[in-house]
């Protein structure tokens, strides 16, 4: 029994509330800096500040995972979990204007992300849950062509109430009426389409997704394995933690340290006191995730390192290398800063129109992994070129590439995980898969800064050959996924 096929209204119905999560999350990261820095936060404390995201998403989301596998009653699966994250986050997003100290603002912020994440997990578990798999790619496409005109849409809002003559400047301590808008815009869009999702869509009761056969494997009643390893986590992290105070090394670090010691705590209080819980399903599920996802992880992780270091240091490359200034008082420094807006809407707009118009058309044809494994070597050749790139306008070249590598991260390895995961398992494998996102982002925050220091100072660009190597490395171990994806279409379902 196949899952029901879903017209494209239906798809836009089923992906409409990653529009307002979308708007949600771009909103909070382009602006909550401008925001800490106006209620007097140092620049150095900035990072700590701004960690609320990667490490509320690595406990919440293989958490919420767990639970939205077990839950149905008069609200559906998913459904529940992801309108009171909308709902929370909400209220946080509507609250933030308010802020008149930097600990309600901080405050808020974990809220917000912890909210955003409960919201964000079984959303791409729900998009599994509804879609067969002659639909799988077209209908993630469909959920990353709306969170990439979300992005859009957050990113240029505080510039669009500018242009329609709302003030952009405060007094001292206040912030801008143009961002409070803002936020107050992006809580009614994030419940609205969050809500619209909710109230067009109906979700497969447990019955029917027990027969749907749609290439995803089922599940047995394993037992529980307990992973024996905690004791070398637990003093790596130890060990990690010293090395940090004795060094003097930058205090982002304790985060990675301090969260190896958990992982290694949980695991051995697992062995200790061998009882039935979340955290003992979620810590078997991690050893025991299918062997594409394990590789797919590697690809992953490669990936995301690659774009986290792009982030924090396009603005200085561009300003620097083709606007000639890297004085941020300067008209010239401005006005690359504001071309770098322009390039990320070109990189969101063309990941958007590549993955509804692109990648799906490209997966029929060579496959998904095939179709990802292209996308990276794109985005690798992107990043090369702006070692290179001076020009402005020809800055566009390399971003349209990197655009179209980004649609295919949000897109195939989804494809590829739903369909070799067991589908009663799809929420909490994809809170797992999370932590190969939130990783290289604590490595790059933590030691990008230091490598860029010691061997390239005052040469931001050469940062982008580290991610053009990172991106290539993805490319390449692509090719043990597709070797472990034919593998897994070769046995028989469990």
């Amino acid at each position: 029994m196949e899952k029901p096929v879903q017209s494209n209204w239906g798809l836009w119905n089923i992906s409409f509330g990653n529009l307002g999560i979308a708007i949600a999350f771009s909103l909070q990261q382009g602006n909550m800096a401008r925001i800490f820095q106006t209620l007097g936060a140092d620049l150095d404390a900035l990072p700590i500040l701004m960690i609320a995201g990667p490490v509320t998403g690595l406990v919440v989301q293989p958490l919420i995972g767990h639970y939205s596998d077990r839950t149905w009653g008069r609200f559906g699966r998913r459904h529940p979990y992801f309108l009171c994250g909308s709902i929370l986050a909400g209220l946080a997003l509507f609250g933030m204007p308010y802020a008149h100290a930097l600990w309600v603002a901080a405050a808020l912020l974990w809220v917000m992300d912890a909210a955003l994440n409960v919201s964000m997990e079984p959303y791409r578990a729900f998009v599994g849950d509804m879609i067969g798999s002659a639909q799988r790619a077209k209908g993630f496409a469909f959920n990353t062509m709306l969170g990439c005109i979300g992005a859009v849409l957050g990113s240029l809002a505080p510039y669009g109430m500018t242009a329609l003559g709302v003030s952009n400047i405060a007094p001292p301590g206040e912030i801008p009426k143009s961002v409070q808008i803002s936020f107050w815009l992006a809580a009614l869009c994030l419940i609205g389409a969050v809500g619209w999702t909710v109230l067009r869509t109906r979700e497969h009761s447990p019955a029917a997704m027990a027969a749907f056969s749609s290439g995803a494997r089922i599940a047995n009643d394993r037992p529980l394995v307990r992973p024996h390893r905690g004791l070398w986590w637990l003093a790596g992290g130890i060990v990690l933690t010293a090395v940090i105070g004795r060094e003097g090394h930058d205090y982002q670090l304790y985060i990675l340290s301090i969260g190896l010691v958990v992982f290694g705590l949980a695991q051995i209080l697992n062995r200790r006191f061998p009882r039935d819980h979340a955290v003992a399903h979620i810590l078997s599920d991690l050893v025991q995730m299918p062997d594409v996802m394990r590789k797919l992880a590697v690809t992953h992780f490669f990936t995301w390192f690659a774009l986290f270091i792009m982030w924090p240091f396009t603005t200085p490359i561009v300003t620097q290398y083709a606007f000639g200034s890297t004085n941020p008082a300067t008209a010239s420094y401005n006005a690359g800063a504001n071309w770098v807006g322009l390039l990320y809407g070109v990189f969101n707009g063309v990941a958007a129109l590549a993955a509804l118009f692109a990648l799906p058309r490209l997966a029929a044809m060579i496959g998904s992994a095939r179709t990802h494994m292209l996308c990276l070597l794109v985005g690798s050749a992107s990043f090369l070129s702006l070692l290179v790139v001076r020009d402005p306008f020809t800055l566009f070249a390399p971003f349209i590439g990197l655009g179209i590598a980004w649609a295919s991260l949000l897109t195939m390895p989804y494809v590829l995980l739903t369909t070799a995961l067991p589908q009663q398992k799809y929420g909490v494998y994809m809170g797992i898969f999370n932590f190969f996102i939130v990783l290289p982002q604590l490595i790059v925050a933590t030691a990008m800064g230091a490598v860029l220091k010691a061997f390239f100072p005052g040469q931001p660009v050469w940062t982008m050959a580290f991610a053009a190597l990172a991106m290539a490395i993805a490319a390449v171990s692509m090719i043990w996924v597709m070797r472990a994806v034919s593998s897994a279409q070769a046995e028989p379902a469990e």
